[in-house]
């Protein structure tokens, strides 16, 4: 059986080849598998019974004007209309069996990140890290569902805003605790460096609210900074979300609407840092990411 490696093809091509085919995974088996074009009756019929969207359209058509604006307001903290916002919502809610309309929000949209300790546990930390260049996993523009690891390479410079919406439910199991979003700044000064914390600190227990914070300056050479969610002798519940670290007019937190802040990356993209790692998380402590309802 022959096997080809590469071919170059023209645009005409292109557009002949996509409309027929699908690539596989490039970087460990590649091969290409034909597109199904034409369904049967049969074929058809299964797909639309196991479709969620006539069931999520007619639960929109029952949203009155008012509920729709709101939808449309949470989601434009996603970058999403209103309609995508819902279908994204409502499908998660179908697929755990939760009953109603969910009431949106502008603090949390679908998922949401948490933190969980339980005894023996009593503290967490994750971090994501911000070197001046590292690896992300990017969608390619027009292949569903294909990816590509790009490097990006942020150059840091003040000011730094922090941004994150939280909930909490916590308990204070000794002398000191306490739970905080921050950012560790690096910088040099006369050939010592130094590190400046910026903070946000979480009240133990609330509802869902937002916190912000930022700096302008700090002493020497900026360098590069790490971002870290920290509780220490604490336990219970902590739930985040549109987690934000802006500078140069752009957001550079990987996973912001914390849809998997526990993914880790295999095979080709094993280069890729983890959206969010554990540096300290004991037996009893456990992070990720769920559908609120």
């Amino acid at each position: 059986m022959a096997r080809t490696n590469f071919i170059v093809l023209t645009t005409a091509e292109e557009a002949l080849f996509y409309k027929a085919l699908n690539s596989g995974d490039r970087f460990t088996f590649a091969k290409i598998n034909r597109k199904v074009i034409k369904y049967s009756k049969k074929s058809v019929k299964g797909l639309t019974a196991r479709s969620l969207l006539p069931v999520i359209s007619e639960a929109w058509a029952t949203l009155t004007d008012l509920q729709k604006i709101a939808w449309s307001n949470a989601g434009a903290e996603m970058g999403l209309n209103g309609w995508r916002l819902f279908v994204q919502d409502h499908s998660a809610r179908i697929k755990n069996e939760i009953a109603g309309i969910a009431t949106p929000s502008t603090l949390h949209q679908s998922w949401v990140g948490y933190i969980e300790i339980l005894d023996p546990a009593t503290e967490a930390k994750l971090v994501q890290l911000h070197p001046n260049a590292y690896w992300v996993s990017q969608k390619v523009p027009g292949h569903k569902g294909m990816y590509e690891p790009v490097k990006i390479v942020e150059t840091f410079s003040l000011p730094l805003t922090l941004n994150i919406n939280y909930k909490s439910n916590l308990v204070s199991t000794g002398a000191g605790s306490y739970a905080k979003f921050y950012a560790r700044i690096k910088s040099s000064y006369q050939g010592v460096d130094r590190y400046t914390n910026l903070e946000i600190p979480f009240d133990l227990i609330t509802d869902w609210k937002a916190a912000t914070t930022n700096i302008s300056s700090v002493i020497g050479q900026l360098a590069s900074y790490n971002l870290f969610i920290e509780l220490y002798n604490l336990q219970g519940d902590l739930y985040f979300d549109n987690v934000k670290a802006t500078h140069d007019g752009q957001n550079w937190v990987r996973d912001t609407y914390c849809k998997d802040p526990n993914q880790a990356f295999t095979r080709a993209f094993y280069q890729i840092p983890k959206n969010w790692a554990a540096e300290i998380l004991p037996a009893g402590a456990e992070f990720g990411s769920f559908y609120p309802g």
